[in-house]
């Protein structure tokens, strides 16, 4: 099942509501997509703690073999 990049952006919107969100389908097949979120919750947080806060906001929609999202790149940053 295919997902949209704005569902993506949606659901890491409720979590993280003043970040800058870019969320692009890379493959064009609603299931290989980037995403850069820039927030400052992430300020003092190593990457890998960073990354793990942005796959629990997409709530379990990466997770098994039937995943609606195979796959995506991600760039995370607390603002400079």
């Amino acid at each position: 099942m295919a997902i949209e990049a704005q569902e993506i952006e949606t659901l890491l919107r409720e979590a993280f509501p003043d970040a800058v969100i870019i969320v692009n389908d890379i493959a064009g097949d609603g299931a290989h997509f980037a995403a850069e979120v820039i927030d400052e919750s992430f300020r003092g947080m190593n990457r890998v703690q960073q990354q793990r806060s942005v796959y629990a906001a997409l709530k379990g929609k990466m997770d098994g073999t039937n995943a609606d999202l195979h796959a995506l790149a991600l760039t995370t940053k607390a603002p400079e």
